[in-house]
């Protein structure tokens, strides 16, 4: 596989170029081109520059509008909710933020729900923001369904990943659990089909409902879920929060996110924010450090997050490689 290293900046402003040239607005650009050249630089490549074609594609066809304006609102003393407008989650999570984070710094907790948005990339890349701000982060995104409940075969659920992140003393992630309700994410499984590759026997099932290694007939079938019916027991916790509690599209009725079929997905986020001071009587990053150093004591043993942290810390100083069938399909769009 061919590569060409980017530094963070390059790849932060490839991203942009191409999602203004497709038609997306400056303002609506920026956030997901920041979000991009974070992800790259944390190794998890098949949402990074890989998915700006997509989105791009996506601005086109009006499966997403890429000049949507969110619209924030505060029902209650501690909620906020946005409305994306159809646009992209990068967007209007950053709008929510805003008024997310001091809310929680100053009520204890705090919670953001969005509804009529898109595919918010790494959720992980959004709660790691709360726990930068000091706060512990929890997140929700739902998505199209493609995984098939206990004992059925026709998918009901999306892979609907949850994240946590717990704050550092010095403005890093301690903690940052990112973990979907599939065996592995959707992107990864599309990432192989696009490279023409098998993937691993667990990742997806056939439309019969058979282990497959072929990528394309796992995602005409269905994404296996992680740990069986627990992962599908995830699915419906994480669907319950980010649509049914948002107001959003469930994923059995959204379009998909890969794709031109269909028009907006419309589906959700839901974030809750928690000052960790006002619960733990002010020692929770004194806790939460003997708790990380109970796994740190044995030799070989990582933290969730810990893999992206280093990974990121490189990144800033070496750049990325990134592939080049990756790049000439971004650089298409300028």
């Amino acid at each position: 596989m061919q590569t060409e290293t980017l530094t963070l900046q390059d790849i932060e402003t490839l991203a942009f170029d191409a999602l203004v040239a497709a038609g997306t607005s400056p303002e609506n650009a920026r956030p997901l081109a920041v979000a991009t050249a974070e992800t790259e630089a944390e190794g998890v490549a098949s949402h990074g520059l890989a998915y700006i074609p997509i989105y791009c594609e996506h601005v086109q066809c009006g499966k997403v509008d890429g000049k949507a304006k969110p619209v924030l609102t505060h029902p209650a003393g501690s909620v906020v909710t946005v409305d994306a407008g159809t646009g992209f989650a990068h967007a209007a999570i950053d709008k929510g933020f805003d008024a997310l984070i001091p809310l929680a710094k100053e009520q204890g907790v705090a919670a953001l729900a969005i509804r009529n948005s898109y595919n918010c990339g790494v959720l992980g890349y959004h709660t790691g923001r709360l726990a930068k701000s000091g706060l512990l982060g929890i997140g929700f995104t739902n998505a199209p369904a493609s995984i098939a409940p206990s004992g059925g075969s026709k998918p009901v659920v999306g892979t609907n990943p949850f994240s946590i992140a717990a704050p550092n003393a010095d403005g890093t992630p301690a903690l940052l659990i990112d973990q979907s309700a599939s065996a592995i994410a959707k992107s990864e499984v599309m990432k192989h089909a696009r490279e023409g590759k098998d993937i691993p026997l667990g990742w997806a099932l056939d439309a019969d409902g058979n282990p497959t290694t072929d990528p394309e007939l796992g995602l005409k079938g269905s994404m296996a879920p992680s740990g069986g019916y627990k992962g599908v027991g995830i699915a419906l916790m994480v669907e319950t929060m980010a649509a049914a509690m948002t107001g959003a599209t469930l994923g059995a009725h959204a379009s998909p996110f890969s794709g031109t079929v269909g028009g907006p997905p419309k589906t959700g986020q839901f974030f809750l924010a928690i000052n960790p001071d006002t619960t733990s009587g002010g020692d929770f990053r004194e806790r939460l450090e003997q708790l990380l150093g109970v796994f740190h004591a044995q030799d070989g043993a990582r933290i969730p997050g810990e893999n992206r942290t280093g990974k990121a810390a490189k990144a800033r100083d070496a750049g990325v490689a990134v592939n080049t069938a990756t790049l000439d399909k971004v650089r298409s769009w300028l």
